[in-house]
């Protein structure tokens, strides 16, 4: 089962890599990862996707935990939350194609962001689920390239935390 975990770290040089390293380091594998500064600019929230039973997501969550940089982890998986991910597409098409994928990339609410004469980019967020849901649609079409964002989530209806709240 997917796992997905928030980490607040301080913002320095290595603090990435550190945690990269602990995954590789035990073993464990990262579906997805990103990380960019919060409202604070010398903290910076990883998101990670991973997979595991229970045993394993405490394991990792305590090495987390234990790492310099770590301000605060959090588990995620089974509360509230909202998550996304933003994809680029490449699809190819023919002349009596162009018009179907402009219509999936509308039920989809994506945008065409640049076009040719034999392919064009789609532009899709939302949550993990839907990207998947069109890459399966548009695979018949035949996708030439892809790129994925890995998810970014935060948990819902948590109230705004004072400014220093997050320093240890």
């Amino acid at each position: 089962m997917k796992h997905t975990i928030s980490v607040l770290v301080e913002n320095t040089f290595g603090a990435f890599d550190r945690v990269a390293t602990m995954f590789s380091a035990r073993g464990f594998n990262i579906h997805s990862i990103s990380i960019g500064e919060t409202e604070q600019s010398d903290i910076s929230r990883m998101t990670i996707v991973t997979s595991g039973d229970k045993q394993v997501i405490d394991q990792i969550v305590k090495q987390l935990n234990r790492l310099l940089d770590t301000i605060k982890v959090t588990e995620l998986t089974g509360r509230a939350i909202t998550e996304r991910e933003l994809a680029l597409i490449t699809v190819t098409f023919q002349k009596g194609s162009l018009e179907e994928i402009k219509n999936i990339t509308d039920v989809f609410r994506g945008k065409i962001v640049d076009i040719n004469n034999k392919s064009l980019m789609i532009e899709v967020t939302g949550p993990p689920r839907k990207i998947d849901a069109i890459i399966n649609v548009l695979m018949p079409f035949g996708i030439k390239e892809m790129a994925r964002s890995g998810t970014v989530a935060l948990s819902r209806g948590e109230q705004i935390r004072p400014k220093n709240e997050y320093k240890k």
